[in-house]
């Protein structure tokens, strides 16, 4: 379906010019008029996603609200666009998050306030971008450029080892993205065409597609992270501010995870089914080893981080047993995934703006002075272990079903992140929250403001609504993932 008006354009490039004019008017305009448009603007560009939401025919299975023209004539560039419901609700959730993060700004950032607001409403737009894209090298531009604003968010607004946290992060990435153009280059010298879509129908050996895995897998297993390859992101998280910490675990995480989805399973399925095993394997250790990691840190951001590479572990694990509830499952916990993690580092947040510390050991009878914020966390903290009627179950039950249905023993592994993530969650918990009050700086504390206070009330909302609520997420994808599924159940190796 073609759309009349450019909406994915509009969803794309409208935060885009918003956060460069930001940047630009940054010396001419207050602090307080700067925030003041980067917050209108942000709602501004959530509100401009909400049509596609809308407009979304759950009935169709193809491409919708396509737009395509001409970019580089010579080489059959095309700037291409189009959603199905792997990618639909990425779009709002992106949007949504970027309001959450200037709202998490608004007073704790008090240096070069223009180019922190601008740097986060341009990311925005390009992580869209990377979710929309149908061109193999408009994809690539958009995935490679992310890595400039969240470098300059992490290296100027960091903590004190922020120079070494943004220069492994973008080494990291860049490294493993190079494989990918390699990958885009070979596919466009075997059909003819740099549209994803087209790569979807072309006949490949099995040499060929296993090559092509191992390329993009590179670039994708950096970017969710999977194990081995992870170790860049408790380095970036813990000295990223609030706001880097947040969209890096809310949104940048899952545009590795939806490469091996739009790219990966579909152009190399027979490479797919050959190497599941090993992305099987990869992906266990993350949700069991990655687990115990996590119960052993000392300081909360990085046992957050830990958590997100278990919990993004589940992810890849649901979409590489080739059932329909592991990849929707692995696709829930994306989304779910996005609200949880994000409510968890802005309640950390909210933590270290007061005592400027992240350590458990410096915490320890929170609820004495901020009840409020205790049970906020507290809920958050349930709902990053699982528990029913939140978003984080939702998820993590469709892949263990899969998973059982798939292998009862992978299933059974799969089912102690459940165990590790209460155990993790709940220490930190007792440790941070619970308890007399354990020294003369928590006893200094304020509850959260009303800033705070609503900030985190609506992502509980959104965790709350798709615990109890989730079929408008299955339904949207359901058709699209069954298309998926019977395009890598079918050898695509080309005819003798």
């Amino acid at each position: 379906m073609t759309s009349a008006f450019p909406i994915l354009s509009v969803a794309i490039w409208l935060p885009i010019l918003i956060g460069l004019s930001l940047v630009l008017a940054g010396r001419r305009l207050s602090d307080l008029s700067i925030r003041q448009l980067a917050i209108a603007g942000a709602v501004v560009c959530f509100l401009a996603t909400l049509p596609i939401v809308s407009g979304f025919d759950n009935a169709k299975s193809g491409m919708q609200f396509t737009e395509k023209a001409v970019w580089i004539e010579g080489f059959q560039i095309h700037y291409a666009l189009g959603i199905d419901g792997l990618s639909m609700w990425f779009i709002p959730l992106t949007a949504l998050i970027t309001v959450f993060v200037v709202v998490a700004g608004w007073e704790v950032i008090q240096d070069r306030v223009a180019q922190y607001m601008g740097s986060f409403l341009i990311l925005s737009g390009l992580m869209i971008g990377v979710f929309c894209a149908l061109d193999g090298i408009l994809f690539y531009v958009f995935f490679e450029a992310t890595l400039i604003p969240m470098y300059l968010i992490i290296g100027m607004w960091g903590g004190n080892n922020r120079v070494y946290a943004a220069f492994k992060f973008f080494l990291y990435t860049l490294l493993g993205s190079l494989l990918t153009l390699v990958a885009i280059v070979v596919l466009y010298m075997k059909s003819g065409s740099f549209d994803v879509l087209v790569w979807h129908k072309t006949p490949l050996s099995l040499d060929v597609q296993i090559y092509i895995f191992i390329a993009f897998l590179m670039a994708f297993a950096v970017k969710v992270p999977m194990w081995p390859v992870h170790t860049w992101l408790p380095d970036a998280h813990v000295e990223a501010p609030t706001g880097g910490s947040v969209v890096l675990a809310a949104i940048m995480l899952k545009l590795g995870a939806y490469g091996f989805l739009r790219f990966s399973l579909p152009i190399a399925p027979d490479a797919s089914r050959e190497l599941d095993t090993l992305m099987i394997t990869l992906s266990l250790i993350a949700v069991v080893y990655i687990g115990f990691v996590a119960l052993v840190q000392a300081d909360m951001k990085k046992l957050v981080a830990y958590s997100s590479i278990a919990h993004m572990g589940f992810v890849t694990l649901g979409f590489f047993m080739f059932n329909a509830l592991g990849v929707q499952g692995g696709i829930v916990q994306m989304i779910s995934h996005g609200f949880i993690s994000g409510a968890m580092f802005l309640c950390i947040g909210v933590l270290y703006d007061r005592m400027h510390s992240r350590q458990i050991a410096d915490y320890g009878g929170v609820v004495n002075r901020m009840p409020k914020f205790a049970a906020l966390f507290v809920f958050f903290a349930m709902a990053n272990s699982g528990l029913p009627a939140t978003s984080g179950f939702v998820g993590e039950f469709m892949v263990i079903l899969g998973a059982v249905a798939y292998n009862f023993w992978i299933g059974l592994l799969a089912a102690t992140t459940l165990i590790l993530g209460a155990a993790y969650s709940l220490w930190m918990v007792k440790r941070v929250i619970f308890g007399e009050i354990a020294n003369d700086h928590v006893a200094e504390l304020r509850d959260v403001n009303n800033r705070e206070f609503w900030m985190l009330i609506a992502l509980a909302f959104f965790v709350l609504l798709m615990g109890v609520w989730p079929a408008p997420f299955i339904d949207a994808m359901q058709l699209s993932v069954d298309g998926l599924l019977q395009h890598v159940a079918t050898p695509k190796l080309p005819t003798p």
